[in-house]
């Protein structure tokens, strides 16, 4: 009898932790119900770090753990949020831009239920008391991973494999939003800082996830004389069209090393445990969540993965380096002394931060010398959507 009560209570436990995603036998259940709406699954980079995420923190919080995976930016949205809301869900994260319209619709139905939205950019103009959007200062990242692309173009110039005048790096990126043309922005000025004589072509997928797309991205970046190619964009498409051609790469929102293991330079993601407790947290104490969060790398929100073996020697030292002036506010990703648009160094510059049908700028961004990008008191999504000198558009259709 002893032996099957203790079975019984074995199985108890391993449900309670399955649905909350975990395997910490610490974990205590708080009684918290966290729903999550994912645009793609575990096969895109981008949701893979949202999914891990979420179960990361619903283990820590001890809140029950509901996924719906392949949820399109439509009407499916607001279905899944409604779902989440009638199966008993006290908070609903959903993952992607084009989700936010369907989530605040779903967030005026249930006023007493928590909505949050990554990447978004309404909430802060919405009002609504219940719904909320989240990013995080992935230009940091994205700038650091910089500093290891430019080390790993000195590497190539000192070894005689390219010159100075042979610097071009590719970038694939998914559309030319702001979110994009941020982190690209970013990426360059990275390896600007430290080779000088860098620039970049970037081509655009039009396509979140579209491995054939981004292969074939990567692949016309390198015929046209890319030595070093990046991304943002989910799938493997691009660090395998490296690997094939001997490319070095920076991937985005994980390591590519397993499919990419000997031109895997290093990865930057963000990590949204830290807003998932944060707002499952709020959840049980009652507390406010603010209409727009911005984690950093101080708050353990920006990461870099370790890096990988065809970095260049002083890369870790250099990031290192680069990071603790972040840390201390010395450096700023978007300093205007470090880039110029048109050939004119920025000294003024109006913002879409309150999104509008028009675009139009209605927020001053330049100050003390750098543009104040998301985090720094307007919003959490990115703005910065300027074309700097030295990067060239190969196309702009999406």
């Amino acid at each position: 009898m002893k032996k099957v009560i203790a079975l019984l209570l074995s199985l108890v436990m391993v449900a309670s932790l399955a649905a909350c995603g975990g395997s910490d036998t610490g974990a205590k259940k708080s009684g918290l119900k966290a729903g999550f709406i994912f645009l793609h699954d575990e096969n895109s980079t981008y949701d893979l770090n949202f999914i891990n995420a979420a179960k990361e923190a619903c283990q820590a919080v001890g809140a029950e753990i509901v996924l719906k995976t392949n949820v399109p930016e439509g009407q499916e949205c607001y279905d899944a949020a409604v779902d989440l809301a009638d199966a008993g869900c006290d908070i609903i994260f959903a993952d992607s831009f084009g989700h936010e319209d369907f989530m605040i619709e779903a967030a005026k139905e249930y006023p007493n239920i928590q909505f949050c939205h990554a990447t978004g950019t309404k909430a802060h103009t919405e009002g609504l008391k219940n719904y909320h959007n989240a990013f995080a200062a992935i230009y940091e990242g994205r700038y650091l991973a910089g500093i290891a692309a430019g080390m790993k173009l000195n590497e190539m110039i000192a070894d005689g494999k390219i010159t100075a005048d042979q610097c071009k790096i590719g970038y694939i990126g998914a559309f030319t939003y702001a979110e994009v043309i941020s982190g690209y922005t970013s990426f360059f000025l990275g390896a600007r800082s430290v080779c000088p004589s860098a620039t970049m072509e970037v081509t655009f997928t039009g396509s979140w996830y579209d491995e054939t797309a981004e292969k074939e991205g990567a692949n016309k970046l390198i015929a046209d004389g890319c030595v070093l190619i990046s991304q943002h964009a989910d799938s493997m498409g691009a660090p395998t069209a490296c690997e094939t051609a001997g490319v070095p790469n920076v991937s985005y929102n994980g390591s590519t090393i397993s499919v990419a293991p000997n031109t895997f330079i290093v990865s930057s993601r963000i990590n949204w445990a830290p807003y998932f407790e944060f707002c499952m947290n709020a959840v049980k104490d009652g507390s406010e969540i603010p209409a727009d969060y911005t984690g950093t790398i101080s708050t353990n929100s920006v990461l870099l993965t370790d890096l990988g073996n065809v970095a260049a020697e002083g890369t870790k030292e250099a990031i290192e380096d680069a990071k603790a002036k972040m840390v201390a506010g010395t450096l700023h990703v978007f300093d205007t002394a470090t880039f110029t648009v048109g050939g004119e160094k920025l000294t003024s510059y109006m913002a879409d931060v309150d999104t509008d049908a028009a675009y139009e700028g209605d927020h001053e961004v330049i100050t003390d010398g750098y543009f104040n990008e998301s985090g720094e008191g307007f919003r959490s999504a990115p703005y910065f959507d300027l074309q700097i000198d030295g990067i060239t558009l190969l196309d702009t259709a999406f």
